[in-house]
């Protein structure tokens, strides 16, 4: 069964399938997690087998949520989904808006409600093999630092978070 997300069509929130509203660069929601530890985030790399922006490293966990699915319960439930954490706090930092080629013929044009939590770096984490091939605590200006060396290890989204959304998602790490 496709897995139905909250998309805009001639302005009304309507459900649509979400592959089609990636390869039609339909605006529609989604949500973003970042856990803190101090200045440091976890960061996953997106497992190979995801259908874009395989291989890359993104923020802690980021999902659309479903048809009738409110964000902070979205949030909560692909942490646990992708990264097996549980019972952390997340913080509503706002929405953003970006519009980005992921590849594939396919556009994240996303209204993201973003999560902040705070945890602590010997956080139990169990990642999903189906959707994290690997994980890591990372300080910001480190993150920052490898972004602009190596930008083809990132997320398009991860990558606008860092240049337009810093203020609003890191407030008060460094």
């Amino acid at each position: 069964m496709a897995t139905l997300i909250p998309a805009w069509i001639d302005g009304k929130l309507t459900p649509v399938e979400k592959l089609q509203a990636h390869v039609q660069g339909l605006r529609h929601k989604a949500v973003s997690v970042f856990l803190l530890d101090g200045d440091n985030v976890l960061i996953q790399r997106r497992a190979l087998s995801k259908y874009h922006t395989p291989g890359l490293w993104a923020n802690t966990c980021c999902t659309h949520p479903e048809w009738g699915e409110v964000s902070v319960d979205c949030a909560n439930r692909r942490l646990d989904e992708e990264l097996g954490i549980t019972g952390v706090a997340l913080d509503h930092r706002g929405q953003v808006e970006y519009r980005a080629d992921v590849g594939g013929g396919m556009i994240e044009h996303e209204v993201v409600d973003v999560f902040v939590g705070r945890a602590t770096a010997d956080l139990s984490v169990r990642p999903n093999p189906d959707e994290v091939m690997a994980h890591r605590w990372i300080s910001l200006p480190t993150l920052r630092s490898e972004v602009v060396r190596t930008p083809e290890q990132f997320t398009p989204w991860l990558k606008i978070y860092l240049a337009d959304h810093q203020d609003q998602i890191f407030n008060g790490a460094t």
